[in-house]
């Protein structure tokens, strides 16, 4: 975290909405941008100083965007956050699915379209994907697709608001959410040597918002310590499979 209570970016009085955002890398975002002086309007399902709903239901967006619009006139800033449920497909429901794809591909596509007649002439959109949108584990069919279709959701944004408002995705790898400084195999795995925190993915939230990123639009930033880059073949440094 930035232990010096200062931000190298300037948003004085821009108006951010993210979701999802009362722990984890969502908080981290907020924390971020109101430190460098941004208004943040988050909306969770869990507990938060601005407003309180479910990301599944069209009404709370709707409600939610009106009380925006009303407190502050347009917006400058949307980051899709929220983390859809995950479950597999020998245990997940019909509805356990539904509702993963529509907290995490049909909430930022509403809400983007809600907020697309007050976007700021500078506005970002920055959509958090994560690299399972191109490598999974067994058993996370849910939140796998919700993660794909987001980040396909991306580039089709940002083609349709050409002109208007820049619309990037981050694929976040393994971010220890509790900052948990981690030795071992568990680091020594990553090509970085660490495990990634929030930070990591709140500095690119941030920097892809700024003028800095202004070329930039339709993109898919994969922030996973290089893991989704390295080829592991049954013998290479150590690695053995053991099919059980």
């Amino acid at each position: 975290m930035n232990k010096n209570n200062e931000s190298v970016f300037n948003f004085e009085n821009k108006v951010v909405v993210v979701t999802g955002a009362a722990k984890g890398i969502g908080k981290c975002i907020k924390e971020q941008f109101e430190l460098a002086g941004a208004h943040v309007c988050s909306i969770d399902i869990l507990e938060n100083d601005y407003f309180v709903g479910d990301l599944a239901n069209k009404e709370t967006l709707e409600q939610f965007v009106q009380k925006v619009i009303k407190d502050y006139g347009h917006i400058d800033y949307l980051i899709n956050n929220a983390l859809p449920k995950m479950c597999g497909i020998t245990n997940g429901s019909y509805e356990d699915f539904e509702y993963a794809l529509k907290v995490g591909v049909t909430a930022p596509f509403y809400l983007s379209k809600l907020f697309m007649p007050y976007f700021s002439s500078d506005a970002a959109i920055v959509n958090i994907s994560s690299s399972r949108d191109r490598m999974s584990q067994p058993e996370t069919e849910s939140y796998t697709a919700a993660k794909g279709g987001i980040a396909s959701l991306t580039h089709s944004l940002a083609m349709s608001l050409a002109g208007k408002v820049r619309v990037n995705s981050i694929s976040p790898g393994w971010i220890d959410t509790n900052y948990t400084v981690y030795e071992g195999a568990d680091a020594i795995q990553q090509p970085v040597g660490r495990v990634g925190n929030p930070m990591d993915i709140a500095n690119m939230v941030l920097y892809l918002c700024s003028d800095m990123a202004g070329f930039i639009t339709g993109e898919n930033i994969c922030i996973d310590g290089g893991m989704t880059k390295q080829m592991i073949y049954h013998g290479d440094n150590g690695w053995t499979f053991h099919c059980e």
